[in-house]
């Protein structure tokens, strides 16, 4: 079966790319801009995942696309504040960062991951 509103995302995501390419700004940048912003929103002392902010901007199989734009993001990102599932550090140099903002990260894993855990779907809109 397939799902109509994933079709439905799909037609209106190549309509924003063609109208976004016209004007000038690329579909990646617009994507990349997305991710900042809601990255800069991670309190501090919390942590979330690639997939979440994914799925948060409505791309919920891109993780990896937020990965890619996270290694480019500007020094006013928090990017340490976005770590792999399951509370894995993607890059080890982060874990300094958090533990300076009081979490306690254990053989590159989050300890707690879970009540550190920031989900914009739901601390946002609630």
């Amino acid at each position: 079966m397939i799902d109509v509103s994933y079709i439905e995302r799909c037609r209106l995501t190549l309509h924003i790319n063609i109208w976004v390419t016209k004007k000038g700004v690329s579909m990646e940048e617009k994507f990349k801009k997305q991710v900042y912003e809601l990255a800069k929103l991670i309190p501090q002392g919390r942590v979330t995942t690639y997939g979440t902010i994914a799925k948060a901007l409505g791309y919920p199989n891109h993780s990896r696309h937020v990965g890619k734009a996270m290694g480019g993001c500007p020094a006013d990102v928090p990017a340490h504040r976005v770590i792999s599932s399951g509370g894995v550090l993607a890059v080890p140099g982060f874990q300094e960062r958090l533990e300076s903002e009081g979490l306690v990260v254990q053989n590159s894993r989050v300890k707690d991951f879970k009540k550190f855990f920031w989900d914009p779907m739901k601390e946002l809109i609630d």
